[in-house]
This record gives structure tokens, C-alpha cells and sequence, in this order.
């Protein structure tokens, strides 16, 4: 999902330029944020990965919005209440929040956006990321009309949101783009062309102004933004390109300020010579493979998914490929998640890989392969120099342990997101990074009911029953329990394979000032600097 490089003659030019003249703090502040592969569009209702969530944050803001650490903090609204059974949240819009055009922030807004986010004929595959509220899996399933969904607006400056169930996670949910308001005279006047340079009007610290298609999308300060007076960055540059070794020359030759996912073959060499700019920390997410359980050959295949599982190495692969400081994964669910949640790991995840590997091969037999019939599948992957690395040594590992004969697909990003989401696929890499502190921002996507989100197909009753179960479960520590067993079962299943928890791979300029690590890796914009180089 991740991955940025700096490109084109602009860049090149004002990185000479910046190298020429140093700069002071009376310059105009302009940021290189490489930005990995092309962004498949800037609406908030169809938009999937991080890339696109990266100028999200900057154009955009919900009613609350992330803090330099990654917390939930006041966005547009400058301050809510709960009632007391937790299921009434209002919220009071800031009487100074405008749009990039000069209109106000209003209270409708936020309902118009909630509505188009859940209605079918949107269909957004993030729909799910709003079930919380009233009526809203109802109205996405065609079982109910949008203007019942729960939330509304009794005056220009209150929006009153009313969820299902109590849900303990639902103001880091509203960090979401899902949960972004939208200028609805824009959408209306501009239709599909609303997102274009010119067109779109959003709330956030930052405007639209420039996007060359595979290079680079321009923004500049909003100057209606209620806080512009404490926005530093003047211009910030997001730089497409999927090529993390040549993201890293360009880093190093000054043309890009932040550089994420370095790649894995320069690790041990970027933290022994640019140590102080090299930033590996904890982040929330999983990288996995996920199996198509529509198709042959993992249909209906337990032992096989089981033994894939078994057969790969995953401490050799994150001491001697990943090398960033990822820990291996057993679990869907990474570990210290909320502060209730027990990670679950397989019986297995504990046996030496010797012992995994003769596992593996006796499920394998048992699911009728062997060396006169040896297991042949594809594998896809988004364009990336790390995740092929990956890809060719856990084949290697299949291969020798299984005698598996495993074909690597590569596609560039928006083509790998339409062959997933149609499923022409048998097994695919994967990544997931928590939308929220909660287990169920991972535990909902393998829900049979989530759409497009979950890429396997999985289908289990008792698994869905147990979810079901937990979000109208309002004592935590039982909802938690609730959780843990909907994983064990899903672990037993092995739709999915788990294959590492990860580490961000950010490089930082030393004169970028106000970048604060944390465990959702979301750095907006408008808390960040440049001192004097």
C-alpha cells in the first residue's frame, strides 16, 4: 500500500535550488512528501489505501481529527457531549470553519457526506466503516433509505449522531475519510469531475491546486482554514513513484523531504549512514496473503491453507528480507492493541519451524499433493521491489518445504485494486493498517456481510455470530472475549495468512520539524515545519 519517490523536472530544479540558497524562516515553505504509487482517486467515498488517505488528512476534516501523535483531537468540531448509555453523541461545529472556497462549515454538510457514504448506490467499499451508526448497515444493504440514517442536524452548528450500540472506538472512528464532510453544491455542479484541480472544494488545512498524473499532486494553504494562522508549510509536493530504490537516491540528493518504505535490500546501509533520519516504529498494521476461497485450489481446503501457513519462515524472512524491526505474525490481530484485547496465536505458532515444516508437509499429503502432483497457484501482487522480494522467498520457501510451484503476478496499483475486487485472483498479497485502536478494525473485514473489503470470501456462521455478538455488547472485557474467540476461529479456518505485524520505514529530513511518531503513522501536514537549511 505504501512506498514514495520524488520525480520530475520541478523537483529537480527546486532541489538544486534549495541546495544553492539555503533557506531561512521568511521563505516560503514548500514540503517533498514522496507518496508511492499513483492515487486512485481523491473521492473520499472510493478511495481504499493510504495513499490516497495522505492528502485525505490535508484536504479534508472531520469532526475530529488526528493530533501530531496520531490521537484523536476537536477538528471541525470544536467540542461534543455523550449521553450517559453512550449511544447520543453531539457534536458543535466551529462557527469559523469554512470550505477552501470561503463558505461556511455547516452542520448538513457533514449529513449530506454521512448519507452518500452509505448509500448502495455509492457503493463505497468503506460503507462499513459508518455501521455503528443508526440504520446505516441497513441503508447500505437496501433495506432502508439513506435520509434514515442516524444522524442530524437541528441547527447549523450541531450534528447529532446516534449510534446502534455503544462503541468505544467511535470517536477515533470519525478520524476516518469515510466520515469527512462534503461541499454538496461542488459534487452537484461537477459530478465525477469534482475531484479535478479547480474543482474541488475542500475543509481541510490544505487546497488542490496541480496533479500531473504518475508525478505529482501540488497543494497549497488553505487560507479559510479556521486554524491557516498556524500552518507552517506554505506548498507540500506528494511525489508518485514505486520504485523505493530510486525514492531513496532522490531522498539522499536532497529532492524529497519524507521518503516512506525504504527498500528492504538498504536497510542495514540507511541505519548504519542516515541513522538520524531513519524512523522503523510500531505501527498498527498486518501484512498478509490473502486466499481466494471462491476458486480452486483453496476452496473448500482447509489442511492446504494450513499448510502454506506452517511452511513459511517468518523470523528468517524479517531478520534476512523485511530487516526493519517487523515482528512475525501468528495472529490477524497485532499485538497491544486497545487495552483489552488478548492476542491469539495458533497452537503452532510457538514450535520450532522444523516441527511447523513437518506439519506442513503432512497436511499438504493429507489435502492429496504430493511430488506426482505438486500444487501450482498465482500469486498477485501490487508493484513494489519489497513486496517482491517477499513474494519470491516465501515462494522459495513453499517450494522447498511443499515442492509447491508458485507464478508471481505484479500489477501497478489501480489494476491490482480492480482484479481484487473482482476477484481474479487465487492468492494475493495484502495489507491492513487499523483504521482505529480497536481489534475490530481487523476482525470486521473477514465479516461475510463487509463487501469488497474482504478479499477471501470468507464465510463462516459462527465467526459472524460471535462479531454480531460483540458490537452490541456493551461490558468491554466481554466484548473483547467475544472478539478473541471470532479470531481463533478464523485462525482455525486460515482464510488468510499472516506473515508479519509491521514497522513503519519513514526517512525525515533533520529539518523537518514537528514529525512525531506513532502507531498510526498519519502525519497531517499542517503540524509539520521547516527550520532553516
Amino acid at each position: 500500500m505504501r512506498g514514495r519517490v520524488c520525480g520530475g523536472l520541478l523537483a529537480l530544479v527546486l532541489a538544486l535550488a534549495a541546495a544553492a540558497w539555503p533557506v531561512t524562516a521568511a521563505d516560503r515553505q514548500v514540503l517533498y512528501r514522496g507518496n508511492g504509487a499513483e492515487p486512485e482517486t481523491l473521492d473520499i467515498h472510493h478511495s481504499t489505501g493510504m495513499t490516497e488517505f495522505e492528502l485525505e488528512v490535508d484536504l479534508f476534516e472531520g469532526l475530529v481529527q488526528y493530533g501530531p501523535a496520531g490521537e484523536p483531537v476537536p477538528g471541525v468540531a470544536d467540542r461534543w457531549t455523550v449521553s450517559d448509555d453512550g449511544l447520543t453523541y453531539r457534536f458543535h461545529v466551529r462557527p469559523d470553519a469554512r470550505w477552501s472556497n470561503g463558505d461556511p462549515v455547516v452542520a448538513d454538510d457533514f449529513i449530506y457526506a454521512f448519507r452518500r457514504a452509505v448509500d448502495p448506490a455509492t457503493a463505497s467499499s468503506y460503507a462499513f466503516i459508518l455501521f455503528p451508526i443508526a440504520n446505516a448497515e441497513k441503508i447500505t444493504a437496501g433495506d432502508a433509505a439513506p435520509p434514515s440514517l442516524g444522524v442530524a442536524a437541528p441547527d447549523p452548528q450541531s450534528v447529532v449522531i446516534t449510534l446502534r450500540a455503544p462503541t468505544p472506538y467511535f470517536l477515533g472512528l470519525l478520524t476516518h475519510h469515510m466520515a469527512f464532510p462534503l461541499h454538496r453544491a461542488t459534487l452537484e455542479a461537477k459530478g465525477d469531475r469534482w475531484t479535478r484541480p479547480g474543482n474541488l472544494v475542500g475543509n481541510g488545512a490544505y487546497r488542490l491546486v496541480r496533479w500531473v498524473p504518475q508525478s505529482e499532486i501540488t497543494l497549497v494553504r488553505n487560507e479559510h482554514y479556521w486554524d491557516a494562522a498556524a500552518v507552517k508549510v506554505d506548498e507540500v509536493v506528494f511525489v508518485a513513484g514505486e520504485d523505493q530504490g530510486a525514492a531513496l537516491r532522490r531522498y539522499r540528493a536532497g529532492e524529497i523531504d519524507v521518503c516512506y518504505e525504504a527498500p528492504v535490500d538498504q536497510i542495514a546501509w540507511i541505519a548504519q549512514h542516515l541513522n538520524a533520519e531513519w524512523r522503523p516504529t510500531p505501527y498498527l498494521g498486518t501484512y498478509y496473503y490473502g486466499l481466494n476461497l471462491q476458486t480452486a485450489p483453496f476452496k473448500d481446503a482447509p489442511k492446504l491453507r494450513l499448510a502454506l501457513a506452517l511452511a513459511i519462515d517468518r523470523e528468517t524472512l524479517v531478520a534476512k528480507i523485511t530487516r526493519a524491526g517487523e515482528r512475525p505474525a501468528y495472529s490477524w490481530v497485532p499485538p497491544g492493541i486497545g487495552d483489552r484485547y488478548v492476542q491469539q496465536l495458533p497452537d503452532w505458532a510457538n514450535l520450532p519451524q522444523v516441527e511447523r515444516d513437518r506439519r506442513a508437509r503432512a497436511l499438504y499429503a493429507e489435502a492429496g499433493y504430493g511430488p506426482d502432483r505438486p500444487l501450482r497457484f498465482e500469486l498477485l501482487y501490487n508493484t513494489s521491489e519489497n513486496h517482491r522480494r517477499i513474494a519470491i522467498a516465501i515462494a522459495g520457501m513453499w517450494k522447498q518445504v511443499l515442492g509447491a510451484d508458485v507464478t508471481l503476478r505484479n500489477e501497478e496499483w489501480k489494476v491490482y485494486l480492480a482484479s481484487r475486487s473482482a476477484k481474479t485472483f487465487q492468492a494475493l498479497r495484502e495489507a491492513w493498517i487499523g483504521d482505529y485502536n480497536d481489534a475490530n478494525t481487523f476482525l470486521e473485514l473477514l465479516k461475510s456481510d463487509i463487501g469488497d473489503q474482504n478479499s477471501e470470501s470468507y464465510a463462516d456462521p459462527q465467526f459472524d455470530a460471535l462479531m454480531k455478538r460483540a458490537e452490541r455488547t456493551i461490558d468491554l472485557d466481554a466484548r473483547a472475549r467475544l472478539m478473541e474467540n471470532a479470531e481463533r476461529i478464523m485462525l482455525d479456518d486460515q482464510p488468510m495468512i499472516p506473515i508479519y505485524h509491521y514497522v513503519s520505514k519513514r526517512l525525515v529530513k533533520p529539518w523537518v520539524a514537528g514529525w512525531v511518531d506513532n502507531i498510526v503513522d498519519v502525519h497531517p501536514t499542517r503540524y509539520l515545519s521547516l527550520l532553516p537549511h
